[in-house]
């Protein structure tokens, strides 16, 4: 619900002719609310910008004849359906492959298609409590708990659209059609294992898993005399400015804070004198500090605080549009700026055409 458009939905941005196929009532996150009318839904309005959709019922002859109708115009197809319901329908990469030779067809599951688990079905809270993330974010008893975001879905959908460009890619070089697996569970694991497979990439293993400065449990947003500041002295001359600046001269030129590989080791430590000391000061005051002795730093913004960001005021992140049918809007532009480019406004997020619409809008 997710994935996918999410995907798409940059594709779009960059140029590309999207079309949408759903459920002729619509897939279910076009129902998730708020909304001011039925079917056009925040998360809908959200995550289909710069695309065109239509209701098909793939599963009767006639709406799949007006796919195979947009297919012949079509340079890529994606989906999310698992490999089995994927086949039922004819739209395995072997039922295609023939009929659309230059065809780029990606698919991103839940699992990848070589597994055992290929065909299970999945969701953002399934891959982050199989993927490790729910656990790594635990609470202090030692509970998993899910990050409040639908991160997997936004990731797998970030693998999904490079994996789309990588077929394009392929296919403008040799003019041949490919099939791309993007699947969310190995797309996970492998996001996070980059650093926390640790130890355990050496063989035999130098260690446990984990990257210890990530886990650390003094690592957190540092609470100040009036709020929370977010700090992080990273290299050497960071460490030495931030302790010089409290008054650890001795700690400051101390080998081991000296020494990347001991500090790091340690950094545990550091980041135990970072909790003790920012209660003394303003969250503004540590700023002005911090700022000065080039580390970096920022207060923690609510989700109500980024509406008013002034960064986010300077680049326009947030637009006010007026959606044909839903009215005044803030939108979200892309957050990608390539120079030289035509600043053109964002297509909205569409409603739903009905199944017997004429698919001639689609044709080149």
């Amino acid at each position: 619900m997710v994935l996918g458009p999410f995907a798409t939905q940059y594709l779009g941005d960059f140029g590309a002719d999207v079309i949408k196929v759903e459920p002729p009532g619509g897939d279910i996150f076009r129902h998730v609310q708020p909304s001011r009318s039925r079917g056009m839904g925040a998360g809908h309005l959200a995550f289909n910008r710069n695309k065109r959709a239509i209701g098909l019922n793939l599963k009767q002859p006639e709406d799949r004849a007006r796919l195979t109708a947009l297919l012949e115009a079509a340079d890529v197809l994606v989906h999310n359906m698992r490999p089995a319901a994927a086949k039922r329908l004819g739209l395995d990469p072997e039922s295609l492959r023939e009929a659309y030779p230059r065809l780029v067809y990606c698919v991103s599951t839940g699992y990848g298609s070589r597994g055992r688990f290929a065909d299970r079905p999945a969701y953002d809270d399934i891959i982050q409590a199989a993927s490790g993330i729910a656990h790594l974010n635990a609470d202090s008893s030692g509970n998993p708990r899910f990050l409040p975001t639908i991160l997997c879905d936004k990731i797998g959908g970030l693998h999904l659209a490079m994996a789309v460009l990588a077929g394009v890619v392929r296919q403008t070089k040799t003019g041949k059609g490919c099939v791309v697996e993007a699947p969310m569970f190995e797309g996970l694991v492998s996001f996070l294992l980059a650093e926390h497979l640790a130890g355990e990439r050496f063989r035999p293993a130098k260690g446990s898993m984990g990257y210890n400065r990530i886990i650390s449990e003094h690592r957190r947003p540092y609470a100040t005399r009036d709020g929370y500041v977010a700090v992080l002295p990273y290299d050497g001359r960071h460490w030495m400015r931030f302790l010089e600046a409290i008054g650890r001269h001795e700690l400051a030129r101390a080998d081991w804070v000296q020494d990347a590989a001991q500090r790091s080791e340690r950094v545990g430590e550091l980041y135990a004198v970072i909790a003790r000391v920012m209660p003394e000061r303003t969250t503004a005051d540590w700023i002005s500090l911090l700022h000065d002795l080039d580390i970096p730093c920022t207060a923690v913004n609510s989700l109500d605080d980024l509406l008013s960001d002034a960064h986010l005021a300077d680049v326009g992140l947030f637009q006010d549009i007026e959606h044909p049918s839903e009215g005044s809007l803030r939108a979200i532009r892309t957050p990608f700026w390539v120079e030289g480019a035509e600043d053109l406004p964002d297509d909205p997020a569409p409603d739903l055409l009905p199944s017997d619409a004429d698919v001639a809008w689609a044709e080149r």
